[in-house]
């Protein structure tokens, strides 16, 4: 019987063992998934390391002011708050989350760790800059969130780091 990722290995077929072309879909359904959400908090993250607006605490195009810009409008207006305590800090940890987040999510090292990274950056920017998006599924934070759940319950069963970890420790037992 098969469960998700084919083979329990998310390393292709087992030799002498018949792969579907359903079975071969199975292993590889989060790939996609994996493959946008990595490049997309890969660039977003290297997209606000390089822009020189981005760290300041005020001025246009700064975190700063895209902060005072929403706070009245937040979910949680306090999360906004502790951002505004130290905006260029909140900054470099939000781009540099979303670059560990991408780079992990690619790679498929520590999948469902990076998967919760990323989730739990789209809900703190969900509850915050796209809170009062109408009607809400215009709003894409919302939508990153939950394309990150499937990540963080299933990990990455094939073509990453995290299966040829599993196979090592297989092969050791």
């Amino acid at each position: 019987m098969y469960g998700y990722g084919g083979n329990g290995r998310g390393l292709g077929r087992v030799q002498g063992e018949g792969s579907s072309l359903r079975e071969l879909a199975r292993e590889h359904a989060l790939l996609p998934l994996r493959l946008f959400l990595g490049v997309t908090f890969v660039y977003a993250g290297l997209d606000k390391l390089t822009d020189s607006a981005f760290f300041h605490a005020t001025g246009p195009g700064s975190i700063g002011e895209q902060m005072h810009a929403v706070r009245d409008s937040a979910a949680i207006p306090g999360l906004v708050d502790l951002a505004l305590n130290s905006p260029s800090g909140f900054g470099y940890a939000i781009a540099l989350g979303e670059l560990a987040v991408g780079i992990g999510t690619l790679l498929g090292l520590w999948t469902r760790i990076a998967a919760l990274g990323g989730a739990l950056i789209s809900l703190s920017l969900w509850l915050t800059v796209s809170w009062q998006v109408s009607p809400y599924y215009l709003g894409n934070d919302l939508i990153y969130l939950m394309a990150w759940l499937p990540l963080l319950l299933g990990g990455a069963a094939s073509l990453s780091v995290d299966a040829l970890f599993a196979a090592r420790r297989r092969r050791m037992r």
